[in-house]
């Protein structure tokens, strides 16, 4: 395990859990269009189904301003580069990197290569 991943209990399941973090452009009308777009009734169902075939559990977006933060529990054997290697060759994955591209604050095309993996610095330990 690399400094990147942590253990975590999600659903009393022991999984690795990766946090990444994005900004998006700092314009709120296309922050509405981003979190509209992520909303159940318009997000793409490919791209969920690509990011479980990749071996993905559970992803979660928070947003505070312009600012993203994801946390994503994958299983204890799972390989984040091979997996996001695997993810963009997804269907449809290329088109829903450039559309969310225009409302991202980034450079690069896949998601590997606009979301910053983070580093845990703190844990409440038992």
């Amino acid at each position: 395990m690399n400094k990147k991943e942590c253990l975590s209990d999600s659903n009393s399941v022991p999984v690795k859990r990766y946090c990444q973090t994005l900004q998006l452009k700092n314009d709120q009308e296309l922050i509405e269009k981003y979190i509209q777009m992520h909303h159940e009734d318009h997000h793409w169902k490919i791209i969920r189904d690509g990011i479980r075939a990749v071996g993905i559990l559970n992803m979660e977006i928070y947003l505070s301003d312009n600012k993203l933060f994801m946390i994503v529990d994958a299983p204890l054997d799972f390989e984040w580069h091979l997996a996001f290697e695997k993810l963009k060759k997804m269907p449809f994955q290329e088109e829903w990197e450039k559309e969310m591209s225009i409302y991202q604050d980034s450079s690069g095309g896949s998601s590997m290569e606009k979301w910053q993996l983070m580093d845990r610095i703190f844990y409440l330990y038992e």
